[in-house]
C-alpha cells in the first residue's frame, strides 16, 4: 500500500510538471487575464488529471473499445487527449484547444511510460538482490 501511494505520487508530480510544459507550450493561455495560476494551480490540475486519469480513464477505454478495434489503437489518443481536455476544464484558470489536448496526452503518455520503465526496472533490481 505505502509503494502504490509513493508511486502515485510520482506520477503526479510528474504529471504536474508534464501539464506545465504543455500549457507553456501548447496552451491557448488564462482563461482570465487576472487570474494567477502559479505551482498550486498545476499542482492542482495534475492531481485532477491523475485522479481523471485512474477513475475515469479506464471506463471510457472500455466504452470506446470498437473505434479503439477499428483505428488499430490510434483512438486511444483522443481518449488521452480528452482526459486531459476534461482535467483542464475542472482545473481553474487553464485552457487549451482539443487537438492540443491529444499532443499534450502523447507528452503525458510518455511521462507515465518512463515512470512505470523506471519503476518496474527497480522493482526488478530489488527483488534480485533479495
Amino acid at each position: 500500500m505505502k509503494k502504490q501511494f509513493g508511486v502515485f505520487i510520482i506520477r503526479w508530480l510528474l504529471n504536474s510538471l508534464g501539464l506545465w510544459v504543455a500549457v507553456r507550450l501548447l496552451g491557448t493561455g488564462y482563461e482570465n487575464v487576472h487570474a494567477t495560476v502559479g505551482i498550486i494551480g498545476f499542482l492542482f490540475a495534475g492531481l485532477i488529471f491523475s485522479i481523471v486519469n485512474t477513475v475515469l480513464r479506464p471506463i471510457i477505454t472500455i466504452l470506446s473499445l470498437p473505434a479503439i478495434l477499428l483505428t488499430l489503437g490510434l483512438f486511444v489518443l483522443v481518449v488521452n487527449g480528452f482526459m486531459v481536455y476534461l482535467s483542464l476544464k475542472l482545473a481553474p484558470g487553464l485552457s487549451m484547444t482539443f487537438f492540443n489536448s491529444i499532443l499534450t496526452g502523447m507528452l503525458l503518455s510518455l511521462v507515465n511510460y518512463i515512470v512505470s520503465a523506471a519503476l518496474d526496472l527497480r522493482s526488478s533490481r530489488a527483488k534480485e538482490g533479495l
